[in-house]
């Protein structure tokens, strides 16, 4: 008998080769099975949370829920929450004075409080960067709109302060465009821009900006328009100070 001759490199390739399939082919047949198990166990867990706590379930999924929505997920089967983005404030949420002048042109403009409470908050805010002071951001949006954001002139100024797009139609360019001009928050902004621009063009006189706002230098008189708005914005200081002051026209 003939001793084994030794084997060649080509047949040690394939031993070894042979040898890291199986222990592969074992190694995954080892996690798939351990992972299947995990799943299933996982399962178990989760059918028995469901039904014996369903408390635990319920706080797990709100933190879930949460967790995606502050990565800015969408979540497909979730209805949006349209609350988030009206512009409406609560008057309990907004110091009393400006609580007070909001409830007020609620009353006489006809208009839902929450909202007026969101436009007088946003003057506010507007007053401590462009100096224009809050009342005199009202009193304009009240006689030129009366609070309707969606009005519009036959010249074509619109929103509520009644702002001539197609001339300001750069100033809508960081808000998305024209068409924002009907954004009660953003034409308020837009508006106040402008207003403040022509109160300096006028040296700084109210007054003076206040009538070329009304139609530029086409308006050489006042027409009634400038007392109307310092009116307004005399009653909406009495009521912020606390006086009563009627509604009625």
């Amino acid at each position: 008998m003939l001793p084994d001759s030794p084997p060649t490199a080509f047949a040690k390739l394939r031993l070894a080769v042979s040898i890291f399939v199986k222990d592969v082919g074992k190694g995954v047949f080892t996690i798939t099975h351990s992972g299947l198990a995990m799943v299933g166990l996982v399962l178990v867990m989760g059918v028995s949370v469901a039904l014996f706590r369903p408390d635990i379930l319920a706080q797990t999924e709100s933190t879930v829920y949460e967790w995606l929505r502050a990565r800015q997920f969408s979540l497909w089967w979730e209805p949006q929450n349209t609350a988030e983005r009206a512009t409406a404030t609560d008057l309990k949420d907004i110091p009393s004075k400006q609580a007070a002048v909001a409830a007020w042109l609620a009353s006489k403009y006809r208009v839902a409080p929450e909202p007026m409470a969101a436009l007088v908050t946003e003057a506010y805010e507007l007053s401590n960067t462009t100096k224009i002071k809050p009342h005199l951001i009202l009193s304009v949006m009240a006689i030129e709109s009366s609070f309707h954001p969606y009005i519009q002139s036959p010249a074509g100024a619109q929103g509520l302060m009644q702002v001539m797009t197609d001339i300001h139609v750069k100033k809508y360019e960081k808000y998305g465009g024209k068409l924002a001009a009907f954004d009660p928050l953003t034409n308020m902004r837009v508006g106040t821009q402008v207003l403040q621009e022509y109160i300096r063009l006028k040296g700084g006189v109210t007054e003076d900006g206040l009538l070329f706002y009304l139609g530029g230098d086409s308006v050489q008189s006042d027409t009634g328009y400038v007392a109307k708005v310092l009116a307004e914005q005399a009653r909406l200081d009495q009521v912020a100070a606390g006086q009563k002051v009627s509604t009625l026209p």
